[in-house]
């Protein structure tokens, strides 16, 4: 190679470098990390373990830090029994499959049954991470319209379905960003129709209101459906990355096949086996979190704000004429949210008490100030 032709290594940058073609011109994923008061952009539980549960977390990692020159349970069979038995509905250990945070989970699902030359369809808006994860598993992503109120109909998701053909089809139930939950007449309806994997993204499953049924009822009529969970949101296990589903166990064995060896480290399965065992505690703060929501939810109504039937721990509103000055503004007043969603619109997390009525204080400033 001509050596004038090589670039100055003090000057490569990502331009310089042999990146897939499909690659070239994205962003990473990300949502702004800034030191605020409030932090309320990522969805993540407010409340951090309990002293008992760090006290309990503490004991069992040392308990497992004089092994760790030993490899981990390659198939962490211990904690997809512990997963089976929170989650029911006739679950065993081979109906259930974890790794390091559910995106990981979905990274595989479409390392598995994506790839080149096959589809993946979602109905938009909703997870950001689901095209982002078809591009780099060389998947083609198709994105589906929501109703007006961000809902899905059986009649129009099946007849999308029909339309696109895809190899997997993404639901989010509740969805992100905008906290609707699907009826399950519509997973259902896809799931008929759909000619490969349907893949029901229930990772704020916890916060949904009393009654709302889970697409875990569906499974044992339905091997090609995948129901995804995580413990970064009940569980409060943001830090820790446990992401995990249930499945048909042939399922189960496809996502085998490309997992990396150990995955899962000797840390992290006895960190969620813990929380597990301190599930009563935990989701009673999940309690707390829906009354929070649906007292924001009504204030922001009351506000004159249009706001999005929400139950997840988080809630979609608006609408702002300029949703990047609200934001800016906000973050004046040392509250973060997510400009994320449709036009308009803003994302704000659910959190303590303190942080709400902080978040509202804000609101109100800004909207004085731009008024």
């Amino acid at each position: 190679m001509d050596e004038s032709a090589r670039p100055d290594p003090a000057a490569l940058t990502l331009a310089d470098l042999p990146l897939r073609a499909d690659l070239r011109g994205t962003e990473p994923y990300g949502a702004p990390q800034l030191p605020v008061a409030v932090a309320l952009n990522t969805n993540e539980n407010p409340y951090p373990p309990s002293p008992r549960l760090a006290e309990a977390l503490g004991r069992n990692v040392a308990d497992v830090a004089a092994g760790l020159n030993r490899y981990p349970d390659r198939d962490a069979t211990r904690l997809r029994a512990d997963l089976a038995r929170y989650l029911g509905h006739g679950l065993d250990t081979a109906s259930v499959w974890a790794a390091n945070g559910s995106n990981e989970v979905l990274q595989q699902l479409l390392q598995a049954f994506g790839g080149p030359g096959r589809r993946a369809l979602g109905f938009e808006p909703s997870y950001s991470m689901y095209p982002v994860i078809s591009r780099v598993t060389a998947t083609e992503w198709v994105g589906a319209e929501r109703g007006p109120d961000f809902g899905l109909t059986p009649e129009a998701a099946a007849a999308a379905v029909e339309r696109h053909r895809p190899d997997i089809v993404f639901l989010t139930s509740p969805n992100n960003p905008t906290g609707t939950a699907l009826p399950l007449e519509v997973i259902a309806a896809v799931a008929e129709t759909a000619p490969g994997m349907v893949v029901v993204d229930e990772a704020y499953a916890e916060f949904r209101r009393e009654d709302t049924p889970s697409a875990l009822s569906l499974l044992a009529d339905h091997p090609r459906l995948v129901v995804t969970r995580t413990m970064s949101k009940a569980f409060a296990l943001a830090g820790a990355r446990v992401g995990y589903l249930a499945a048909h166990p042939a399922v189960v064995d496809a996502l085998q096949l490309v997992r990396l060896p150990y995955h899962l480290s000797s840390v992290t399965q006895v960190v969620a086996g813990t929380a597990l065992e301190f599930g009563d505690e935990l989701l009673g703060q999940v309690k707390q979190l829906r009354e929070e929501r649906d007292a924001l939810v009504a204030w922001l109504r009351g506000q004159g704000y249009t706001v999005a039937d929400s139950d997840a721990n988080f809630v979609l509103f608006g609408d702002f004429p300029d949703r990047s000055a609200a934001w800016r503004g906000l973050l004046e007043h040392g509250v973060l949210v997510r400009e994320v969603g449709p036009p308009g619109k803003l994302r704000v997390t659910v959190g303590t008490p303190e942080e709400m009525s902080a978040f509202r204080t804000a609101l109100l400033q800004v909207r004085a100030e731009h008024r």
